[in-house]
């Protein structure tokens, strides 16, 4: 009798904590489950994210691009009178201001989504460039006045 009492009460617990192991192994895979799957969704988000930021940043550039474009013909219309030595020292420098804006367009236009990081960088030195570019602009204009 005591060997079947401590049988019975053995298999009750031996059970008992098999059903036990498996519910927390469930809520184990469930929890991993839910940490895999928002992972994904912040994954995603920040995919997102970066591609509306590259696009936003583009079209931000293209306009100012294109304000350099109306400046060149700006310039061109103004050294239109000038003195002969003038206007070729002035077309030589204007020639290579639009030289420069249209090789900015081009690098713009061939980058590639090579991941966040390598955008961050590129963004900043192109960011650079465009504003060396502006100030080229701005003092040209200052030493033609």
């Amino acid at each position: 009798m005591k060997k079947l009492f401590f049988t019975l009460t053995a298999s009750i617990l031996l059970t008992g904590a098999i059903f036990t192991s498996c519910d927390f192994a469930t809520e184990k895979i469930n929890s991993v489950k839910n940490s895999a799957s928002e992972a994904n969704e912040d994954f995603s988000n920040a995919k997102e994210e970066y591609l509306v930021d590259i696009k936003n940043f583009k079209a931000e550039t293209a306009t100012k691009i294109e304000a350099n474009n109306q400046k060149i013909e700006a310039l061109n219309v103004r050294i239109e009178y000038a003195k002969k030595d003038v206007k070729a020292y002035s077309q030589e420098q204007i020639n290579i201001l639009e030289q420069k804006n249209n090789e900015m367009k081009i690098k713009l236009d061939e980058y590639k989504e090579d991941g966040k990081d390598n955008w961050e960088i590129f963004k900043a030195e192109f960011s650079h460039d465009m504003d060396g570019l502006g100030e080229a602009f701005k003092n040209f204009t200052i030493k033609n006045e």
